[in-house]
């Protein structure tokens, strides 16, 4: 029994090695641009919801020189906004500075997506989002762009989404509760201290003297 498991075993090996291969042989490699690019963008909004400014910078630093290898400005412009993206998602509401450097030459699209961060785009403009966000966007009112933000399945996305919603004055209790879940799930401790604070400060504001304690307790956590 023991012999024929190892069998299998070494069968599956040489099958994946030989389908290895023969991608490998017909499919043009990926330049070293676009692998460096993308792991350091992947460390830096790492780095960055789990507050560790020095890293972010050093990664995204890494990410602008590649992009600035290949002279692609709509590439450039589009790596700044998912800088920005992160950023929203941590409840930083500041205008996206690195895109405006090169929306001259943005597509319409990354125009369009600017805007949605910003809190400026109109429902009848989110045909070209990113298509997690076009539901949350497009959506008829408060209600219904909450429950498009709890279903987005990716969770960066989901508080980026949440970002824009509070940023254009339409988060409900439900949208704050969603990232902070979110962030609480992912270990993210920016985002997650982000929107405790919003909780914590409405919570205050409706007299629930009981509930604000416990959120300052959650935050005193997070912060140690």
């Amino acid at each position: 029994m023991k012999k024929t498991t190892t069998a299998r075993l070494r069968a599956a090996a040489i099958a994946s090695a030989t389908l290895l291969l023969a991608a490998c042989g017909s499919a043009p490699p990926v330049p070293d641009w676009k692998m460096n690019a993308h792991g350091s963008l992947e460390r830096a909004e790492s780095a960055y919801l789990s507050g560790k400014d020095s890293v972010e910078e050093s990664e995204f630093a890494r990410v602008r020189s590649q992009i600035a290898s290949t002279g692609d400005i709509e590439l450039a412009a589009r790596v700044e906004l998912a800088r920005c993206a992160t950023r929203l998602a941590s409840l930083v509401l500041e205008e996206c500075a690195g895109f405006q450097k090169y929306a001259h030459d943005a597509s319409g699209a990354d125009i369009e997506y600017a805007a949605y961060l910003a809190g400026r785009l109109a429902p009848s403009d989110a045909a070209r989002l990113p298509e997690q966000h076009r539901a949350v966007a497009g959506a008829a009112d408060d209600a219904a762009a909450g429950a498009a933000v709890v279903a987005i399945k990716d969770p960066l996305s989901r508080l980026v989404a949440a970002g824009a919603v509070f940023r254009a004055n339409r988060a409900t209790p439900q949208v704050i509760a969603a990232a902070v879940d979110t962030a609480s799930e992912q270990g993210w401790r920016r985002p997650l201290l982000a929107w405790l604070n919003v909780q914590a400060m409405r919570a205050e504001k409706a007299g629930d003297a009981a509930e604000a304690a416990r959120l300052r307790r959650r935050i005193a956590l997070a912060s140690e």
